[in-house]
């Protein structure tokens, strides 16, 4: 029992989880600049993301197993265990977890829009779908280069302002621009991903950024992206929208850089797990930087 648990956890690729717990952090640290927080629903909230992150994972595996678009060939299988490729877990088994994680989901949910905003329900209802038909037909986002957008939207605007309506049980325009360098750096790791696999996605007849534009512009953009998250912050802090304590993030401007050239010289198997570590490390600073200005500041 004890070994199935771990498979079916192993399935869910908790490594990832942290992108959005630092996404619900960032709202309930906006929604602190505004009043008082409930830790207690920061947790729920917490759990609620996490099992929804978990869900897509999981949706994503069992369709792209099913679309025969992963194959024992595929990059993804080469350093990851693949829940259904490796035996870990039978398609039946896969499906059964997923749904299992989205009720888990729609609780915490339903219990947040009744008790706290009605706005966790359109915020909600918006994920669900973009979140079963990220690969699922009829729409499949990933498979039309639109997986990106898809995931920017997920992880950007709808989590942290959900997250910041959870606690002031209200929208805010604010939080949607901070949202925009994590919802950037979050689609960036699908994009390394998607740039590592130009080749094997293209022999599947899969569409994405990467295939669109070619390699050499991929490697353009994938730098632009980057530079991209830098800029913005530093607008922000120049109209106002963050203190200077948002400067922190240029202490990853290091890694930052180690990353472009490492995908200069050879895109690594690893690719999104090693953009995943910049982006938490991105992630983390941004989070200390709005904790200073809006906790303890204010």
């Amino acid at each position: 029992m004890i070994n199935l648990l771990k498979r079916y956890l192993i399935a869910t690729r908790p490594w990832s989880f942290t992108m959005s717990v630092v996404s619900v952090t960032v709202g309930t640290l906006l929604a602190a600049a505004d009043g008082p927080v409930s830790y207690l629903w920061y947790g729920l909230t917490v759990l609620g993301i996490v099992t929804f992150h978990a869900s897509a994972n999981v949706i994503n595996d069992y369709f792209d197993t099913r679309y025969a678009v992963d194959q024992p060939d595929s990059p993804t299988a080469k350093y990851r265990p693949h829940p259904i490729l490796s035996g870990m877990l039978t398609p039946r088994q896969v499906l059964l977890e997923a749904v299992v994680l989205l009720l888990v989901t729609a609780v915490v949910g339903f219990a947040a829009a009744f008790f706290r905003s009605y706005h966790i329900l359109w915020i909600g209802f918006v994920g669900l779908l973009t979140c079963v038909f990220y690969t699922a037909g009829p729409v499949k986002f990933k498979y039309r280069a639109f997986g990106e957008l898809a995931v920017f939207m997920m992880w950007g605007p709808l989590m942290v302002e959900g997250a910041y309506a959870v606690q002031r049980q209200a929208l805010s325009v604010k939080a949607i621009y901070v949202s925009v360098p994590f919802g950037l750096l979050v689609a960036l790791v699908l994009f390394a991903n998607n740039f590592r696999d130009t080749a094997y996605d293209a022999r599947r007849d899969v569409k994405t950024i990467s295939i669109l534009v070619g390699r050499k512009n991929s490697h353009h953009l994938f730098t632009l992206m980057i530079m991209a998250a830098y800029l913005y912050v530093m607008g922000m802090i120049a109209v106002g929208l963050m203190s200077l304590w948002g400067l922190l993030i240029l202490l990853s401007v290091p890694q930052g850089i180690k990353l472009v050239k490492t995908f200069r010289e050879k895109i690594p198997d690893m690719a999104d797990a090693l953009v995943a570590q910049f982006n938490m490390v991105f992630g983390i600073l941004m989070l200390i930087a709005l904790f200073l200005e809006n906790v303890v500041i204010s």
